[in-house]
């Protein structure tokens, strides 16, 4: 592969493989990006490929503007509404949609995720939001765009920092999460997917479960995100 995009296509590839072995896809349902910030561009799933057919040099480069720059297939579907996030949230440098099961119905019923657990906490410290479902003109129009659009509206009224908040439910759509690269955002899609099935199972179990209390949600996500986090090595 003689390309100077060899290894943000591996990148990129590597991390949608990882999607699909994490069970976080259906069929071709799903995808993964990686940018470059330097020269500009990511790099993003070709669209409807198999994963079992998909290949490093079918990754796809796109520039934030998403004309393709190299690639000879249709990026991901979804290329628009990754562009938009990479354009207004310069410190990510993955991006990951999936319709993993848990997540999709969340969305479905159009509800935040509350942070019951430490599991939870662990990663954020807030609920996982939901972002309301689009309104009719922006579905009519330029609908992958404006997904990213009602993704930082979303962030925006509910007074989130996407840097501490690295994953949202689209309301009737399915989950995004993004991170410092493309294996981040694979990490972070799967965390989303656990909370969410842990977040169902406890509504069925009580439905009156309290929210976790703020003195545990501090607690656990300071000792692995703090400036004197002690977890792990």
């Amino acid at each position: 592969m003689s390309s100077q995009y060899k290894d943000l296509k591996q990148e990129c590839y590597e991390a949608n493989m990882q999607l699909n072995a994490l069970n976080l896809v259906v069929y071709t349902f799903g995808n993964v990006s990686a940018v470059d910030r330097e020269k500009g561009v990511f790099a993003i799933k070709p669209s409807g490929v198999p994963y079992e057919d998909l290949k490093p040099e079918d990754i796809v480069i796109v520039d934030f503007d998403n004309n393709v720059i190299e690639g000879s297939l249709r990026p991901s579907s979804d290329t628009k509404t990754h562009a938009y996030l990479y354009k207004n949230w310069p410190n990510i440098g993955g991006v990951a949609h999936t319709h993993a099961t848990y997540s999709v119905a969340w969305a479905q019923s159009q509800r935040d995720i509350p942070i019951f657990g430490t599991t939870h906490a662990d990663h954020l410290t807030s609920d996982i939001p939901c972002a309301a479902p689009m309104d009719d003109s922006l579905i009519e129009g330029n609908y992958e765009h404006n997904t990213g659009i009602q993704i930082l509206d979303c962030f925006k009224e509910k007074n989130l920092n996407y840097e501490e908040t690295e994953m949202v439910l689209i309301g009737n759509h399915g989950p995004f999460a993004w991170g410092k690269n493309a294996a981040k955002a694979v990490y972070n899609s799967k965390v989303l997917e656990v909370v969410a099935e842990m977040a169902y199972l406890t509504l069925q179990i009580n439905p009156n479960a309290p929210r976790l209390k703020d003195s545990l949600i501090k607690k656990h996500y300071l000792r692995k995100h703090g400036k004197d986090s002690y977890y792990g090595q």
